[in-house]
């Protein structure tokens, strides 16, 4: 089917049902990276609509990182006629059953009467329960097919999704587990921030006066310069904990599976999700509290209030966290005041933070630059930082920015967004850039560039290894072409790039940049090509010892 095609018959439906806006983009997987976004910000699914065979090939990657992740996503693809299947049309590929394996649901409407209901059971799909991605196949032959009106039922939009409670019984054994811990840990997770558990989670916290730790995501669903918040001591808070309460994550690779030696053996899990199966995965419960994230925190709010119970700040477990944030804090603050040039990441870091404006949203991508960008980064609103997610995808990160900067464009323009690519990661979709401009999105970009993938060569370096023989062979496959000008590809297209070498020249160009509130800006920012984050307790990935 053709995207005109498309257009015209199935935007009409969609913008005056579901109250939905589109966007076209140069590439489609970052289409389906871009718009489950819109659910962050705005509470209902992103929707993409693509061509068939290849192009609907392309958003498989989103469709996959959108079910990771549990972002609502739905996938509209065209598709060769129905009456030429098997006889190789064009464009011909089994897209229902190929995307079957990446959605909560892959469904073809079997007539055109059957369109509304099918767009609402998929809207349905994607935002109850765990939420997903559903794709939708429309063949070609339906673009011509005529049907009458009067036989076509129109299903309104589903309601929101039901809110579930967990258990009382549940809830006031989880209190009690808390009450006798001596070494407890909250972790936020992503999951809080989609429920909008903000308000609830802030005041548990305050009440209970427990340390919590953010997933990357959950990130300013209380502030980060909360008291209680011990990201600063990670590694220690998740070694040392006895009793973990956690709240929308999950005990995955991000969170090191709950296994020791990263966890205590005996760490005693209460946790609280929306979704049954996650109940119990690497590490079984002590409490498992069922139901939506913000309605059983109310719940142990409440419960909470019943048995006053605060857990004291001047405990031995609080000052060994503390103690172990003010080391992490000053081995850190010692990186970024360094005057050494060319700059490291620190640096970079401490520049950038001390001008961003705090209600900013924040997309980080890449590799170095994500990790210790959300160490020295600070967020102090949830929903407001976005970075490769759970499934860890690069080539996510202007999807990102567009999305963010499409809702804020509409509901608080005065916001702006920041997205900071590592090198590698930038060119993954650097091309995007051209849709920025075209939207006139004033992002703004910052490319920390270290001229490779982790770590990179310098200029001189590059010249010397060119020596050996061809590129192809004598140098190696993690660098990058050293000092490449990626802010002319801003240029190129009608914005403002900028390429710096120094803290100055830096400060000077985010200045810049941000007092323009109508143009996209690029900032080109070289680093030591052996920059590398400092020495880390524990590798950042766990595995398996075989």
């Amino acid at each position: 089917m053709h995207f005109d095609s498309m257009n015209r018959t199935l935007i009409p439906y969609f913008s005056t049902s579901y109250q939905f806006s589109f966007a076209t983009n140069l590439v489609f997987i970052v289409l389906t990276f871009l718009f489950p976004f819109f659910f962050i910000f705005l509470s209902r699914p992103g929707v993409c609509l693509v061509v068939s065979g290849p192009g609907f090939l392309h958003t498989l990657g989103g469709m996959a990182n959108a079910n990771m992740n549990c972002w609502p996503l739905i996938v509209i693809g065209g598709s060769s006629d129905r009456n030429q299947e098997t006889m190789g049309a064009f464009q011909e590929f089994p897209q229902v059953e190929a995307a079957r394996l990446y959605n909560k649901l892959s469904v073809r409407p079997s007539s055109l009467e059957a369109i509304p209901a099918v767009i609402e059971k998929a809207v349905r799909t994607s935002i109850y329960g765990r939420p997903g991605s559903c794709y939708i196949d429309i063949p070609g032959d339906f673009v011509n097919l005529q049907v009458n009106k009067s036989s076509v039922k129109y299903v309104e939009c589903c309601p929101p999704p039901p809110i579930s409670t967990a258990e009382h019984s549940a809830v006031s054994e989880a209190v009690s587990i808390i009450a006798h811990a001596k070494q407890p840990l909250l972790i936020i997770g992503k999951g809080a921030a989609y429920s909008r558990a903000e308000n609830n989670i802030r005041k548990l916290v305050d009440l209970s006066g427990l340390p919590f730790l953010p997933t990357p995501m959950a990130k300013g669903v209380v502030p980060d310069n909360h008291p209680n918040c011990v990201a600063a001591a990670r590694s220690t808070a998740l070694l040392h904990a006895d009793v973990i309460i956690l709240l929308g994550a999950r005990l995955n690779w991000i969170l090191h599976f709950g296994l020791p030696p990263r966890f205590r053996q005996d760490v005693k899990v209460i946790q609280i999700d929306i979704c049954a199966e996650e109940m119990g995965n690497n590490v079984r419960p002590a409490a498992m509290l069922l139901g939506d994230i913000n309605a059983v925190t109310k719940q142990l709010l409440e419960e909470f209030s019943k048995r006053p119970l605060k857990y004291p700040s001047n405990s031995e477990w609080w000052k060994k966290l503390r103690e172990k944030m003010l080391n992490n804090e000053e081995r850190s603050k010692d990186l970024a005041l360094q005057k050494s040039l060319p700059m490291n990441y620190y640096t970079v870091f401490h520049h950038i933070r001390e001008l961003v404006p705090k209600d900013c949203i924040l997309v980080s991508e890449g590799a170095n630059t994500m990790d210790i960008g959300r160490t020295m980064l600070p967020n102090y609103h949830p929903r407001q930082r976005l970075d490769a997610g759970t499934f860890g995808t690069m080539g996510v990160g202007l999807g990102f920015a567009i999305a963010a900067a499409l809702v804020a464009k509409d509901r608080t323009p005065e916001k702006r967004v920041i997205c900071i690519e590592g090198d590698s990661a930038f060119g993954f979709s650097g091309m995007e850039v051209e849709t920025i401009c075209r939207y006139n999105l004033p992002i703004l970009i910052i490319v920390v560039n270290n001229n490779g993938i982790y770590t990179g060569l310098d200029a001189g370096s590059w010249k010397e290894m060119l020596q050996y023989g061809d590129p192809v062979t004598s140098v190696p496959p993690v660098s990058l072409l050293p000092n490449a000008h990626y802010e002319e590809i801003m240029s190129a297209f009608g914005g403002k790039g900028y390429f710096v070498n120094t803290p100055e020249e830096l400060q000077n160009a985010v200045k810049a940049s941000l007092a323009d509130k109508q143009t996209p800006s690029l900032i080109n920012v070289m680093i030591d090509p052996q920059s590398e984050r400092k020495k880390q307790e524990f590798p950042w990935l766990t595995r398996s010892n075989l």
